[in-house]
């Protein structure tokens, strides 16, 4: 079983097709992806969806919208196997309202016991200690772009980082691999971006190609590799 852990399928309309022969896991960002997340999970057996608030997005709403974008996310903790895309993006500053907001969703939604996946762009080391002062048990660090001291406590906390398909050129994820117990590891596309050849439209099912350097950078069979992401999967999401 390939899975996909983090993707956004309401930019595709060719689902069918770009989630062949995986499973794929789509992130809302905002209130209109995250009914379109839960929808496509309805209608296709082979997409799981979280729900969430992209940092950024958070800074166009008022308080009480995020309370209820909040409650929102509570009512369908059935129909979810995580909560994200949340985080920090301090990529034009340090943003005060931007950590209030992320600790208020991490409090209110810790309880229904979901993976938290992690946004982190110029903020790695403080969504890190956020984290770790909060004592969050699941969490995921997608497109993880921190130095490899922070790589090391998320393996010690014993939380998951995800390795995008541009594994294949990244020698920073490449490291990630090489020196990150595999345990610790899933593999996701953030399609249609960031894929393995650059300018290209990226899509879930690519994840596969990844699963192959991942294989060969830890020189383990292709299979064994794909057993443990698979068993890496079941672990982290619900």
């Amino acid at each position: 079983m390939i899975v996909d852990t983090h993707c956004h399928l309401d930019l595709f309309d060719d689902v069918e097709k770009v989630t062949k022969d995986i499973i794929a896991v789509t992130a809302g960002v905002d209130h209109e992806t995250n009914l379109k997340s839960l929808e496509l999970s309805k209608k296709f057996n082979n997409v799981k969806c979280c729900l969430g608030l992209y940092p950024l997005e958070v800074l166009k709403l008022s308080d009480l919208e995020i309370d209820k974008e909040i409650s929102f996310i509570k009512q369908n903790k059935n129909r979810i196997v995580g909560i994200g895309e949340i985080g920090l993006d301090f990529k034009e500053g340090e943003n005060k309202r931007q950590v209030r907001i992320l600790t208020k969703i991490v409090n209110e939604l810790r309880s229904l016991d979901k993976i938290f996946v992690v946004h982190s762009r110029k903020a790695e080391k403080e969504c890190v200690e956020l984290f770790e002062k909060l004592k969050i048990k699941k969490v995921l660090f997608h497109c993880f772009d921190g130095n490899f001291k922070l790589v090391k406590r998320i393996e010690k906390n014993n939380w998951m980082l995800s390795i995008l398909c541009t594994v294949n050129r990244s020698e920073h994820f490449q490291k990630i691999v090489k020196d990150v117990d595999i345990r610790h590891l899933l593999l996701e596309s953030d399609a249609p971006f960031l894929c393995a050849k650059a300018g290209d439209r990226n899509e879930p099912r690519f994840v596969e190609d990844s699963l192959k350097v991942i294989a060969k950078i830890k020189k383990m069979k292709l299979e064994a590799v794909e057993n443990i992401l698979s068993e890496n999967y079941e672990r982290s999401f619900d």
